[in-house]
């Protein structure tokens, strides 16, 4: 775990800063130029949650931000060795969760830029590296889960047959 999140920490990190630097609020630029059309980035300032949700709730949600990263460190402890997909995915978590409590901590909002243009999603928010890094490991830890309840109940059920 501890590793996922440092490179999710130092992606997210470095990417804010180098769209910080080269690019102005508002600023987008298209990296790929095919891609134009439908992706391009896009620096934006998000006082907000997540994909730009509850703009100006920042401050709380740093909170929330401290009480996630506790909670998935003390829970990680308690994993076993081999269940390191469930550690990856609670480093994923971790760092996006850190990477964006220290943009709250230090300027007070978050650095987004990931910008997807294209019809239906022309408001789409746009997010940075540690959001999707937290949706993904979320997401990711959800489907362990209920793959690893599906194994049990099978289990169970050959035990039950037998």
């Amino acid at each position: 775990m501890p590793s996922a999140a440092a490179l999710v920490l130092i992606a997210d990190q470095i990417t804010k800063y180098l769209v910080a630097t080269q690019l102005e609020v508002g600023q987008s630029v298209n990296l790929i130029p095919w891609l134009a059309p439908v992706f391009s980035i896009t620096h934006v300032t998000n006082t907000g949650v997540a994909f730009g949700m509850l703009q100006g709730l920042g401050s709380l949600f740093a909170i929330a931000h401290v009480v996630a990263a506790v909670v998935i460190i003390l829970y990680s402890r308690r994993l076993p060795p081999k269940q390191w997909t469930l550690q990856i995915a609670l480093g994923l978590a971790l760092g996006g969760s850190i990477g964006n409590l220290i943009d709250r901590v230090r300027q007070g909002y978050v650095v987004d830029f990931f910008d997807v243009n294209f019809w239906p999603l022309q408001d789409f928010p746009v997010w940075n590296v540690a959001d999707n890094s937290i949706v993904v490991g979320v997401a990711l830890m959800i489907g362990l889960l209920m793959w690893e309840e599906r194994q049990e109940r099978l289990k169970q059920q050959a035990a039950e047959g037998a």
